[in-house]
């Protein structure tokens, strides 16, 4: 495997925050094994399951939504949204997202660009089959116009551990962010978002940080990044990891307290620890990512994942996954007191083209290929 250049970054609002203790460093005789649980799939970008179901959810970029249950994929998708949407290169259905009280109200969420190019995220609920959507129940939660530029779309919704929704939106595509949205409050893109979906068709939740600012849009959450493919919360340290995928130089791991308002990511000033296209730059207020890795070895594009919660592993129990879209390479880190430790390579074969991971309902995690397949990690040899 290629190696990892990891740069560790000192930030004194993670400190706060972090995992004081953490697992211990994993074994040196323990393994990990990518097991193909499903074939066959077109280009599959997003897994999850919602709460307490054993189900498994697939998104495929081109606008479907199939079920995986006891290992097999259903026929019939969970809903078909292709007409909808526009897809090719980084457009299409990007990800799914649960209610936390699906099981009671049915509904789930979708983020997608739509047919015009820009990014929407509508609500649709089930059909008395719990294998089937109802398709006719779709209801616009949020869109925000992108450029003409078809890349940085970001791409996923998911509730965090307050209960509310969160969007990750890129910069609105082109080489160096040409728009200038990265800077710009008054945008949707290039940020993080977060609103409250039990609103009709949503509300500003309290201790979003620019409400009441002049000319900021009161949704966002967090500002300055490029295109936030993936990130995910951890649910036992409270930490929020971001996946920020880099210009032409270095891929980032960011990680602040997931109760961090306002945080800016600094680009298109940092890319990664480095000042973007100078040799000098104002770094006062940003956050500078715990990792950042170059593009030397013939890397990317990094795919963010999930910090293993799940109870299979317990060797690995805190270390947060990710890859990158042209190495295919399974790593992680753990991160604890204010810092990245225990960093892993794991020789777990090829696995194409990484578009996502995924993680079910019990915690377990899994990689997304775009060949078609979905593996779990599980105990390997």
């Amino acid at each position: 495997m290629k190696r990892l250049l990891i740069v560790l970054a000192v930030s004194a609002a993670c400190n706060s925050s972090s995992d004081s203790s953490g697992p211990p460093e994993i074994p040196v005789s323990f393994g990990l094994a990518a097991q193909p649980v499903a074939t066959g799939l077109s280009n599959p970008v997003y897994l999850t399951s919602p709460p307490a179901d054993a189900r498994l959810f697939v998104v495929e970029q081109g606008g479907r939504i199939k079920i995986i249950e006891n290992g097999t994929v259903l026929p019939t998708p969970f809903l078909d949204i292709s007409s909808r949407i526009s897809t090719g290169g980084e457009r299409g259905l990007l990800s799914v997202a649960f209610h936390p009280s699906y099981k009671t109200n049915g509904f789930f969420f979708v983020y997608f660009t739509a047919t015009n190019g820009d990014i929407r995220v509508d609500r649709y609920s089930v059909s008395a089959n719990r294998d089937v959507a109802n398709a006719s129940s779709s209801k616009l939660i949020i869109t925000a116009p992108h450029s003409s530029a078809a890349n940085h779309n970001g791409g996923l919704a998911t509730f965090g551990p307050d209960g509310k929704l969160y969007l990750g939106l890129g910069d609105g595509g082109g080489g160096g962010d040409p728009f200038g949205n990265s800077q710009n409050k008054g945008t949707l893109l290039a940020s993080i978002l977060r609103i409250d979906v039990d609103g009709d068709p949503y509300s500003i939740p309290p201790g979003n940080p620019f409400i009441g600012v002049a000319g900021a849009k009161e949704e966002l959450w967090a500002i300055g990044l490029r295109n936030p493919w993936r990130y995910t919360f951890d649910r036992m340290t409270g930490l929020l990891y971001i996946a920020d995928v880099g210009q032409g130089k270095f891929e980032e791991v960011d990680v602040v307290p997931a109760t961090q308002a306002g945080v800016n990511y600094g680009w298109n000033v940092m890319e990664g620890l480095s000042c973007y296209n100078a040799t000098a730059c104002d770094q006062t207020g940003f956050q500078l990512p715990v990792i950042d890795y170059s593009h030397s070895d013939g890397s990317c594009s990094i795919t963010g994942g999930f910090v293993y919660r799940g109870s299979a592993l317990p060797e690995i129990a805190g270390h947060y996954f990710y890859s990158d879209y042209c190495l295919g390479f399974l790593k992680s880190f753990r991160y604890a007191n204010g810092a990245v430790a225990d960093a892993q390579t794991w020789p777990v074969g090829s696995l194409g083209s990484v578009t996502s991971f995924g993680e079910d309902a019990a915690g377990e995690l899994y990689v997304l290929s775009s060949n078609g397949r979905v593996y779990k990690l599980v105990r390997g040899s």
